[in-house]
């Protein structure tokens, strides 16, 4: 445990502000845990500050500094995984991603990165026994807390307050407590399904059985497998996962979800961060039936692994012919990150009766026109998330395909199958053409 240098006091956020000097480096944390009313504070020092470099991750509002600070003078934004607002400040060149695989970053902390000089997490007020819960966002924030070298808190009776392991902070390791605003935590909308999320997630739902053990990821596909797991007769299943979002949720309060057949935590809902509804806040507030953990607990394939049955579903953007899923960047523009995705392929392939599905769309459109997400080429630039090797599940909305075990020609004609049938006779052109499929072999 980390011991502050002194017995913490409560200051203004404008004096928390002051410690602030041009060149350190700050933490804000991820997500739920992003300070506010320390961010307007340090915003308006802008002028009399230069290379202030901040890390942070998923924000889920504008944050005042970059707001401040329009060509990026004084201030330089460093993220682990963009929410919608970073990829905007990362188009305008005030942001940069740092790449991971998410369940290692509490090591990088630890093993390869200077001490951060100031870290700043929003938490819940000081609890009966001294802590300060960081609510629904576990994951790094201790490692980042043992590395700084000046811990401030701000305090927020709008978080929900969450039972975990390592999921606090106590007060003899904090330097100075900022009150927060209160306001209540950040929501993130779940647009409904469309149908082709739901045809996709047909397919899914065919392959998970009772007592399965689930990983959902963000986004519409994943959420739709929710959708129609409340529908299909399937029970009894767990959840370990990432992040906790509604979907899973809803499956835990339509009693669905039990955790009775997990090896590791059995009877709980084990996760590292959630970001979703006023509904999924108040139902883990103070509800034992959830775990908050960090994120080398919940992400290590070593960890995933144990619990038998592993179903981990996520999204790509693009997939080439040989099986490599590109889904975090658009060519050089970055979109998302690798977050968990490889670590969850891993770990559920080596879980005894673990799957894995990534699932996309098979087209999108772009600039009036539509396009296939199954190439031949990757666009230039675009970013491997998953490895052609590490693919299992291939998932559209024309069908499921195994890569396991496939020689090339087998992996470019399956997945040439579950291509929009607009595309498929071109592809398997070029297919023939690059010497992918050898001419005179069938299969």
């Amino acid at each position: 445990m980390r011991l502050a240098s002194a017995s913490a006091q409560t200051i203004s956020s404008q004096q928390a502000a002051s410690f602030v000097k041009s060149g350190m480096w700050l933490d804000y944390g991820v997500a739920l845990c992003q300070p506010d009313v320390f961010d307007k504070a340090l915003a308006a020092r802008a002028e009399e500050l230069q290379n202030v470099k901040i890390r942070s991750c998923l924000s889920t509002k504008p944050r005042a500094v970059l707001e401040a600070d329009p060509d990026g003078k004084h201030f330089f934004w460093f993220s682990w995984h963009f929410s919608g607002y970073d990829r905007k400040q990362h188009d305008a060149g005030r942001c940069n991603y740092l790449p991971l695989n998410l369940g290692e970053v509490p090591g990088y902390y630890r093993r390869f990165l200077d001490p951060v000089d100031i870290v700043i997490l929003k938490t819940c007020p000081m609890d009966d026994n001294g802590y300060f819960n960081l609510s629904a966002a576990n994951l790094w924030h201790r490692a980042v807390v043992e590395r700084a070298k000046l811990v401030i808190v701000e305090t927020s009776k709008g978080l929900p307050y969450v039972f975990g392991d390592q999921n606090a902070i106590h007060f003899s390791e904090i330097d100075h407590i900022i009150e927060g605003d209160h306001a209540p935590a950040a929501e993130l909308p779940n647009p409904p399904p469309t149908e082709i999320d739901r045809a996709v997630a047909r397919h899914i739902i065919a392959q998970i059985e009772n007592g399965c053990c689930l990983q959902i990821g963000i986004g519409g596909m994943p959420n739709a497998v929710c959708t129609l797991l409340l529908e299909s007769g399937v029970s009894d299943l767990g959840v370990h996962t990432e992040v906790l979002i509604d979907g899973i949720v809803e499956l835990y309060k339509s009693g669905r979800v039990t955790g009775n057949r997990k090896t590791l935590d059995p009877g709980k809902i084990t996760y590292t961060f959630a970001l979703g509804s006023k509904s999924l806040y108040s139902t883990i507030d103070r509800n034992p039936d959830f775990l908050c953990c960090p994120v080398d607990y919940t992400n290590m394939p070593h960890m995933i692994m144990r619990n038998d049955g592993v179903i981990s579903i996520n999204n790509t953007t693009q997939i080439d012919l040989q099986g490599q899923a590109a889904s975090e960047s658009d060519g050089h523009r970055h979109i998302s990150g690798t977050g968990g995705q490889l670590q969850f392929v891993r770990g559920a392939y080596a879980s005894d009766g673990g799957k894995s599905f990534i699932c996309l769309s098979s087209t999108y459109n772009k600039h009036g026109a539509n396009r296939s997400r199954i190439v031949l080429d990757l666009t230039a630039g675009n970013i491997v998330t998953t490895p052609r090797s590490d693919v299992m599940y291939v998932v559209t909305e024309y069908g499921l395909v195994n890569l396991k075990g496939k020689s090339i020609a087998e992996r470019a004609l399956a997945l040439i199958s579950i291509a929009h049938p607009d595309f498929r006779e071109e592809l398997e052109r070029q297919a023939y053409d690059h010497h992918l499929i050898p001419r005179g072999v069938s299969f």
